[in-house]
């Protein structure tokens, strides 16, 4: 997942910001914002290129000024009601089509993932004028072309019920585990416990707390089963990461074989 690359703003060229964000504070807050635009389209900025093109950069302006509302209540003392345009969310980030880019992706909608990023506060008189360049790029080199927020993966838990548990002994069960793992089925007029889904568990541990179910519930782990869980930034669907993560890794281990192929034999 470090491989697999996004588009994340590299370049802020600063006409004005008379905000108190500093401008390379405001720089480093842009690059964080999720863009969403599918990396497959475009292509790596060349080293040393200082001009982008239609190919390989995505470009987007934010100009915006804060200024006092005249019809405010005099004793209001809220901003939102004193001010215009005092927040700066992600939605005033406006795509400015470089090249032949509009006949390029005629149905694109470019923009953030998200239109309610804080990126800086204002005050009447004050006004941030920006020009950014969106690059190519992997989260390997940097942390703002990662595409997922977080991924980890864990066993399979296997619980296995080691006599039958009923009644009151089955509620108190089924509230010790996640809902949806233990299911209480009506049989000859008995609430009998059973496993539904052992993969919603978390593993707390709860059921050992409790002397009358600490002997009769096993808790294991299934060794050779794993659960990736991939949450994406909204860039890239997740299952889309997971296929193109899977192709970068197809390819690297071609690139081992290849060159194991070419090393001569001794």
């Amino acid at each position: 997942l470090p491989k697999v690359p996004t588009m994340a703003v590299e370049k802020v060229f600063v006409y004005n910001n008379t905000s108190i964000v500093q401008d390379e504070i405001l720089a480093h807050r842009l690059g964080l914002i999720p863009i969403r635009a599918d990396p497959r389209l475009f292509e790596y900025r060349n080293q040393g290129d200082e001009e982008g093109t239609e190919i390989d950069t995505l470009q987007f302006q934010l100009k915006i000024k804060c200024s006092r509302n005249p019809q405010a209540a005099k004793e209001s003392s809220d901003p939102n009601e004193l001010y215009f345009n005092h927040k700066v969310y992600s939605k005033h980030m406006t795509w400015v089509p470089l090249g032949n880019q509009t006949d390029l992706f005629p149905e694109a909608d470019f923009r953030p993932v998200h239109d309610d990023i804080l990126i800086a506060l204002l005050r009447p008189g004050q006004e941030i004028d920006v020009l950014m360049h969106c690059v190519k790029g992997i989260g390997k080199d940097h942390a703002k072309f990662s595409p997922v927020a977080t991924a980890s993966y864990r066993l399979l838990p296997d619980i296995t019920l080691l006599q039958p548990i009923e009644d009151e002994a089955a509620e108190l069960l089924q509230k010790c585990f996640s809902p949806g793992v233990i299911e209480i089925q009506n049989i000859k007029g008995r609430k009998v416990a059973r496993v539904a889904n052992a993969r919603l568990d978390t593993f707390s541990r709860e059921v050992f707390r409790h002397e009358s179910l600490k002997n009769l519930v096993r808790l294991a782990r299934v060794r050779n089963h794993y659960i990736f869980s991939v949450e994406s930034t909204g860039i890239l669907p997740p299952d889309v990461l997971v296929s193109e993560a899977i192709k970068i890794l197809m390819g690297k281990c071609q690139r081992f074989l290849n060159e194991l192929d070419s090393v001569p034999m001794e």
